[in-house]
């Protein structure tokens, strides 16, 4: 995200400079960047087609689902390409970030030395899955305890007994992972997911659709029909059968999760109840034995270097922002990328980015376009763009939108943008 940002402004003669923690470009997606939680066999989970920028598309050898390493490649690419490398300081830390009159005041530091500058706005662009979620256990466990985003391969499991809490994208990865090396593997699992292979037919599971539109209604059913006739239902695999409908939390793309669970590699269980030593009890009245608990639990939104209430946090799960990006009162504050859609890949982020630089170009040359938009960031601040689904209530899908619904909006602004351009 900050670098479709950094893209969009210097695409539109705004002049910026770009602060990121690490050495180089690639963000989360660079292994070696210690601000990242990636895994050694981590691969995308939406194919290259649908996730790539329309104007950088990923090279013919790429795999449909490319390795982090390849992503890593692709990024420093992208960079070079559009000569963003120039406009970053590299390896320094966003320390602070306070209101100065009608600018703001940014405090980095970089090699012990601090230095505070000051900006006339300020767009965060540092992602959204970099601060564990780390839900406290019922109990103390006497054995290895790890987040999801410290783990780095499968070397850690290799003898031991193990239980994965959660079942997302990232929990159903690494017990994959575990089932190679370690002497068991249990899931605990509270909730119901839905479950999509990787390909149907030979081609990317997100390829398919798009070409007919149905009412959210009917495009649930069939779809949900359509899963179920070719992986069946969740309980058939020993897990709890999702309590809502299709699309109204993020589903898991996975295609060994459920082979592993149908051979008895990988024990399903339910919620914990109770820990103590090396023994967890589980909300049936089972208990087993375990050497080490990897929580994949997930992560929550964190801007540690800006005072809250400046956000317009008010105490909810995410900030309550405009197509969840404007302020509804500061005109020079924005926070990209804090936005999850099925299918919104990085070309819905980069349209974000785009509309962003496109606002600040109309201020920039005090242009009246930007009006509109204002009315609406202070009206709508925090409205739910969820296209009639009822999301649930989780902190992961606080910042969940509709993607055709969030395009939708965010296109009708950008057209009223560019007719200053």
């Amino acid at each position: 995200m900050g670098l479709a940002t950094a893209r969009n402004l210097k695409k539109y003669g705004i002049p910026f400079i770009g602060f990121d923690l690490h050495s180089d470009v690639g963000g989360l997606w660079d292994i070696d960047n210690p601000h990242s939680t990636m895994y050694e066999s981590a691969h995308l989970i939406s194919s290259k087609g649908m996730t790539e920028f329309k104007e950088f598309p990923m090279a013919e050898g790429v795999a449909t689902y490319p390795h982090h390493s390849e992503m890593k490649r692709y990024f420093q690419s992208y960079a070079r390409q559009f000569g963003l490398y120039e406009n970053y300081e590299f390896s320094t830390r966003v320390e602070n970030v306070v209101r100065d009159g009608d600018g703001w005041q940014v405090t980095t530091s970089k090699n012990g030395e601090q230095q505070t500058r000051r900006f006339d706005g300020v767009l965060i662009a540092n992602g959204t899955l970099h601060k564990p979620n780390m839900p406290k256990l019922p109990g103390k466990f006497e054995g290895e305890l790890m987040h999801s985003s410290e783990y780095r391969n499968a070397e850690v499991f290799a003898g031991k007994r193990v239980l994965i809490v959660g079942c997302g994208n990232s929990a159903c990865d690494i017990a994959v992972d575990a089932v190679h090396r370690a002497a068991s593997v249990d899931m605990s699992v509270r909730r119901g997911y839905y479950f999509l292979p990787k390909f149907i037919m030979g081609k990317p599971t997100d390829s398919f659709g798009g070409k007919f539109t149905l009412p959210r209604a009917v495009k649930q059913k069939v779809d949900g029909a359509l899963i179920r006739l070719l992986i069946g239902k969740p309980s058939d695999y020993g897990l709890p059968d999702p309590e809502y409908r299709l699309y109204e939390s993020h589903p898991v793309i996975n295609s060994l999760i459920l082979h592993y669970l149908g051979h008895g590699d990988i024990t399903p269980h339910g919620d914990i109840a109770a820990v103590a030593g090396n023994t967890v009890t589980f909300a049936d009245g089972q208990s087993r034995v375990y050497d080490l608990i990897m929580m994949g639990t997930g992560y929550k939104l964190d801007y540690p270097f800006i005072d809250a209430a400046e956000l317009n946090w008010q105490g909810q799960d995410a900030p309550q922002l405009y197509l969840n990006v404007f302020h509804p009162q500061h005109r020079n504050l924005f926070v990209m990328g804090m936005v999850e859609a099925a299918g919104l890949g990085w070309e819905g982020r980069n349209e974000q980015a785009e509309m962003v630089a496109l606002y600040l170009h109309a201020k920039m040359h005090g242009l009246p376009l930007a009006e509109s938009l204002e009315n609406k960031a202070t009206a709508e601040a925090g409205k739910a763009m969820d296209g009639g689904l009822s999301y649930l209530k989780l902190a992961r899908m606080a910042y969940y939108v509709h993607k055709d619904t969030y395009r939708k909006a965010v296109g009708a602004h950008i057209a009223e943008l560019k007719v200053g351009v």
